[in-house]
């Protein structure tokens, strides 16, 4: 089970609306507690809806909690954030469930642990940030501490380590400076882009060609892949190898149909068995 505490697009193929699709699609069952509901992805144009409210979002994270859910949690992923008090709520909510986890082990169908998967939607190069400097505060300050695996894109990565990124090495000793394990997108290289693994015994990199024409949700799909793949009993090096294969099968199924979302469900197969395979290189 996955407790998923991010945004909800009606139309748009982003955030948690993404995890809970990619989830499902392997087996996982989902709770999603919208941090914000819109009808479509903001870069498109106004999308409509609003944030969820402190008090409603608290609310039913209660009633999930009440209804005995903490306890049958495999993990716990954080996404997009309305405001810095649903911040502070996820970040109680963690140890809430950690805590329940902890009095009922066996209890839950993947892992033996919970785990929390922190994906610090902040901005991205060159515009910055686009959330609120109070919110990507709260999510540097309260919930990397808490996660077991921190998702950022190059930008959030120096913003959550206050580094210049300049290569490859300054972008690993940054990586290491969270104290826990990174899986880092966007890296430039040599005219392609990489995804990056870290921890503190090892290191690794997948490069793949740029597709200029990706639809939004990339690194949400990326996310969600490689935190399905640990959960079913990949190493980190294999997760990042699916995960990456995952992501770019699915991006080429989009530009092959002129999708402007991405079509994560029509996909499914090659989400599930991609068409393409990489191997990760060590750092």
């Amino acid at each position: 089970m996955a407790l998923l505490l991010s945004s909800h697009v009606a139309a748009s193929m982003v955030g948690g609306s993404m995890s809970r699709a990619v989830f499902n699609l392997f087996g996982i069952d989902t709770m999603l507690v919208p941090t914000v509901n819109y009808g479509r992805h903001p870069g498109w144009g106004p999308p409509g809806g609003g944030k969820t409210e402190a008090e409603a979002f608290s609310s039913m994270i209660d009633a999930i909690g009440e209804q005995g859910m903490f306890s049958l949690t495999d993990i716990v992923l954080t996404g997009y954030f309305g405001d810095a008090g649903q911040v502070s709520i996820a970040a109680d909510t963690i140890d809430r469930v950690r805590r329940a986890g902890r009095q009922h082990d066996g209890a839950r169908a993947f892992a033996d642990h919970v785990s929390v998967v922190v994906d610090p939607v902040l901005g991205d190069a060159p515009g910055g940030l686009y959330v609120d400097p109070s919110v990507a505060a709260a999510i540097r300050d309260q919930l990397v501490s808490r996660a077991d695996l921190v998702t950022p894109n190059l930008f959030e990565l120096g913003y959550l380590t206050g580094r210049s990124l300049t290569d490859l090495a300054s972008m690993v000793r940054a990586a290491r400076a969270l104290e826990r394990p990174v899986l880092v997108s966007s890296l430039p290289r040599h005219g392609q882009i990489g995804v990056m693994y870290v921890d503190s015994r090892e290191a690794w990199i997948v490069t793949h060609d740029r597709s200029p024409d990706a639809p939004k949700g990339t690194g949400d799909l990326l996310t969600a892949a490689f935190a399905t793949s640990m959960l079913r009993g990949a190493s980190a090096r294999e997760a990042l190898e699916f995960a990456t294969a995952a992501t770019v099968s699915v991006v080429m199924r989009a530009n092959q149909w002129n999708s402007p979302e991405m079509p994560v469900v029509a996909a499914a197969s090659v989400l599930q068995k991609p068409l393409i395979t990489f191997q990760a290189q060590p750092i």
